[in-house]
């Protein structure tokens, strides 16, 4: 079940492949105590404000890295010196057994390339509206009855996405609301969020070094029980013990911290 199973690099790694901008980029994620660190090339300055506005949305991410983006853009050809003149390529003469009919090729209209400020501005109202983002997640942390409830804000041009689980349908109209209540919002999208009981229980606890959510066994409890729980399916009870190293899925104790896998 989203968001359990994934951690804060997974999760902000989702959100960046969700813009189609910064997508084919390949861009590495790692996460530590809150802090996101990115790595990777972009073609342009101006994409570095919008993959920190992008991993800002996320639940859990208190500050972002971008010290290892390199910008690989370069600077435009210089312009023919005036006083040379254009360079003339020499012709190339082609024997022929006869006279040659020329037959003009018919290629298509390439569409204008945008140029340099025009695509600045495109990253730069890309940018704006992940930043709208950011600020429907700070109103949903605000709010006593969802600030425990995970919740990532992805953008979608001027709407937002909404990623999660909350406790109870009365909650999840409250986020739609909160989310359409914020500036620059256009549209609410809340088809990822799903309503579980206790959510705020599974979600509450988190690995402070890796951002994994944690589960701490109970008098009672089972693998296959958890992996209920999180995953909707008790069968994957497999996946959390080869994560936690378990031999015997049979043997955990209660006060045991296992760490739930992506």
């Amino acid at each position: 079940m989203w968001p359990f199973g994934k951690n804060t690099a997974e999760r902000v790694k989702d959100a960046i492949n969700a813009n189609s901008v910064l997508s084919p980029l390949g861009l590495a994620v790692q996460e530590q105590g809150g802090t996101v660190t990115v790595t990777g090339e972009v073609p342009r300055q101006s994409l570095v404000g919008l993959i920190s506005a992008v991993a800002g949305g996320i639940s859990g991410v208190r500050s972002v890295d971008t010290s290892g983006v390199t910008v690989t853009e370069t600077q435009a050809a210089p312009a023919a010196d005036e006083n040379t003149g254009p360079v003339q390529m020499p012709d190339i003469v082609q024997e022929s057994a006869g006279p040659a009919t020329a037959t003009p090729a018919s290629t298509p209209t390439p569409a204008p390339a945008k140029s340099p400020a025009q695509t600045d501005l495109s990253d730069k109202l890309t940018e704006d509206n992940s930043r709208v983002a950011k600020a429907v997640l700070a109103a949903l942390r605000g709010n006593g009855e969802l600030a425990d409830d995970p919740i990532d804000v992805l953008q979608s041009g001027k709407s937002v996405i909404l990623r999660g689980v909350v406790d109870s349908d009365h909650e999840k109209r409250l986020a739609e609301q909160l989310a359409r209540d914020v500036d620059g919002v256009a549209g609410v999208d809340s088809s990822g969020l799903r309503v579980a009981a206790g959510v705020k229980d599974l979600a509450k606890e988190k690995d402070e070094q890796t951002g994994d959510t944690v589960y701490t066994v109970k008098p009672g409890d089972s693998l296959s029980a958890i992996a209920q729980k999180y995953y909707g399916d008790a069968m994957e009870y497999k996946k959390i013990a080869h994560y936690n190293n378990i031999s015997n899925p049979d043997l955990i104790q209660p006060g045991q911290r296992l760490r739930i896998p992506g």
